[in-house]
């Protein structure tokens, strides 16, 4: 998210968080602070980042928490978490259950509170593919965000989903009218399907 009105009309179907993308390599990125800031839980979305990057953006947009989508190894997130105060959520790419194994690396990190399941792909993030969710049925760790192309018609499908690490959905790509910019029908949308029969 940078553009200010979209923001607010994201902001207004009260989602818990929302997402700044803080990688150059990404067409999401924000470079400078958008002229409004949400009253949301805001994330920063970091891809190996210094420090001093982390902290800079921190200041910069006001960021409450983290999100670490590349490579970082468990010694880093540690690393990152203790030097911000910060609580991190760690992407994890999936293609099989391996990959879900293999997630546990991140337990003792006390800094790391929680997952995020994305799609394998040769690309950082934003691939709008979907995995196969069956390979996080027997997963047991960390609560985790569920990723990976989900969609305007997904609803019926996410909500048949079933996991009790859960703890809630990453939308993004599939909801763009272009990079960073939500089409706010489609989200409305979707979010009334996701909320109308709890």
């Amino acid at each position: 998210m940078r553009d200010a009105a979209n923001i607010r009309d994201v902001e207004a179907l009260q989602p818990d968080w929302m997402g700044f993308i803080c990688w150059e390599g990404s067409p999401r990125n924000v470079e400078s602070c958008p002229a409004y800031l949400p009253h949301c839980v805001r994330v920063g979305v970091f891809v190996e980042p210094t420090l001093e990057f982390v902290k800079a953006k921190i200041s910069q947009l006001g960021l409450n928490r983290l999100q670490l989508h590349g490579k970082e190894t468990p010694e880093r997130c540690a690393e990152i978490g203790e030097a911000t105060g910060l609580p991190i959520t760690k992407a994890v790419s999936v293609a099989s259950e391996a990959d879900v194994a293999r997630a546990y690396i991140y337990n003792k990190v006390k800094s790391i509170d929680s997952l995020l399941f994305d799609t394998q792909s040769a690309a950082v993030g934003g691939s709008g593919r979907s995995f196969d969710w069956a390979t996080l049925h027997n997963y047991n760790g960390k609560p985790f965000l569920l990723s990976g192309g989900i969609g305007p018609d997904d609803a019926a499908r996410v909500k048949a989903f079933r996991h009790t690490c859960l703890m809630g959905i990453d939308v993004n790509s599939r909801f763009e009218t272009s990079p960073a910019v939500k089409d706010i029908t489609a989200l409305r949308n979707f979010i009334y399907e996701m909320r109308k029969y709890e």
